[in-house]
């Protein structure tokens, strides 16, 4: 057993007596001198007990969401670590690395619990203490699962953002280019000496063939191909050589032989101006396709800096009265892409006529993304997600319901715990629904439960109508 005397250095035992330290000293086994580098607590283990650090150096290192490893605070001995997991019994928080040679000792967990109880004053330094150091762990993992959600979500936001900005972009260059033939092509009509009845002709032609562009309804890939081609057969029929470079949009508006033959009998067959005519037109109808393409984009990049405004609540203080279906809309945008590749579908049962109600809106929506992400990770390709708001009992009740295979039995009890998580190393803290049920019940005075099988899982979260009741 450690000698008394090296007890006494420490200060979680100043105040006891000389019999009460050997009671300590009988429970800790001998102890153990290690080189620099070696681990003597490892975080997300079960707590052996308290370790003593009689002389040495550590420092504490804290798994990353990302992978990465955080350094903590630094120990120097004589002193004792890891106190608050043997007394909670939970899961060690920080890995306890050495940074020199250490000597030390481990009071055992149910030995270190029985004696603190024992004697009082040592259960009130480590009660003293668990305060501000569980607080400080708590707002650095939930930092931490803030920062890694909106990494993900960033990541996810760039990907939708860039495909209508590239669209738009696209459509802009080719507008460009379609804008050009129209002038190019307009000025050709006037050197050929086009008479004003034959220009009105042609006008009355572009307004037909722009018309039949939007009433007509897109049709297979295989069928549109078929078309092109037999717009260039007619083309190249009738003396038109570079019909190939415009008998894309010709066909897509669904214009036949009949309307091709009307223009030609104003420009005449094989000439200049005909082509020039039907390219014009080509161009007017790409044009048209190309504007509705861009403010097609420009309104996805829209309701995407929307959503994330609505996601954060930017334009809002804190504290807002919102509705709980524009949070829960807006994390579904914010989430889409992890949805959009997979065969997950989503379906929305929302009671429209529950009334707005006083909410952390920012802080509420990172509940719905940690029970949405959790959703979209237990499906994985496949399955059905649920989310359902109802009336009950004063409170608006919100149920994520997902078609997964359940948790299992043996960790229902803790999923809710600070630092316990299912996934992968590196996947994750283990904060995510510990940091929803405190935004619930402490921010909303809400609740936050779960029923499970092997036929899928459903949270319920219920939120007071009156605000967080007192």
């Amino acid at each position: 057993m450690i000698p008394v005397e090296e007890l006494r250095r420490i200060d979680l035992f100043d105040g006891l007596s000389d019999e009460a330290l050997a009671e300590w000293a009988a429970a800790t086994p001998s102890i153990q001198e290690v080189g620099e580098g070696e681990i003597l607590l490892e975080q997300g283990q079960d707590s052996p007990g308290t370790l003593l650090l009689l002389d040495g150096a550590t420092r504490g290192l804290v798994k990353t969401a990302g992978g990465g490893t955080d350094i903590g605070n630094p120990g120097h001995g004589p002193t004792w670590i890891g106190a608050i997991a043997a007394i909670t019994e939970g899961p060690l928080p920080v890995t306890i690395e050495t940074t020199s040679t250490c000597r030390y000792a481990i009071v055992p967990r149910d030995a270190f619990i029985d004696l603190a109880i024992k004697h009082r004053s040592v259960h009130r330094k480590v009660m003293h203490v668990i305060g501000p150091v569980m607080r400080g762990l708590n707002a650095r993992e939930s930092s931490q699962e803030r920062l890694t959600s909106l990494g993900t979500m960033a990541a996810g936001l760039a990907h939708e953002l860039n495909n209508p900005a590239a669209a738009a972009r696209r459509a802009a260059s080719d507008l460009v280019q379609a804008m050009q033939v129209i002038n190019y092509a307009l000025r050709a009509f006037v050197e050929a000496g086009i008479e004003l009845d034959d220009a009105e002709k042609l006008l009355a032609l572009q307004k037909e063939a722009l018309e039949r562009c939007e009433l007509r309804e897109a049709g297979g890939a295989l069928d549109e191909a078929d078309a092109i081609d037999a717009m260039e057969d007619l083309l190249a029929d009738l003396g038109i050589t570079e019909g190939y470079r415009f008998s894309e949009p010709l066909a897509a508006a669904g214009l036949d032989e009949d309307w091709v033959r009307r223009v030609i009998a104003i420009t005449g067959e094989g000439t200049h101006a005909s082509l020039k005519a039907l390219w014009w037109v080509a161009s007017t109808i790409s044009a048209q396709e190309l504007a509705t393409e861009l403010v097609d984009s420009t309104d996805r990049m829209s309701q995407l800096v929307k959503a994330i405004k609505t996601y954060a609540y930017m334009d809002r203080g804190g504290v807002i009265i919102a509705d709980v279906h524009e949070g829960l809309d807006s994390t579904l945008i914010m989430l889409k892409h992890k949805i959009k590749h997979t065969n997950i579908k989503v379906e929305r049962n929302y009671d429209q006529s529950l009334p707005k109600i006083t909410m952390h809106g920012s802080e509420l929506n990172q509940v719905w993304t940690n029970i949405l992400d959790n959703a979209l990770g237990a499906l994985g390709e496949d399955g059905k997600i649920t989310i359902t708001t109802l009336p009950d009992n004063g409170c608006i009740r919100v149920d994520i319901a997902d078609t997964g295979p359940g948790i299992p039995e043996d960790v229902r009890a803790r999923i809710f715990d600070p630092f316990f998580t299912t996934k992968a190393p590196g996947s994750g803290t283990g904060m995510g629904l510990d940091t929803a049920r405190r935004i619930v019940e402490q921010k909303h005075g809400g609740s936050l439960t779960f029923d499970t099988s092997d036929a899928g899982t459903t949270f319920h979260i219920w939120l007071p109508l009156e605000g967080k009741k007192q």
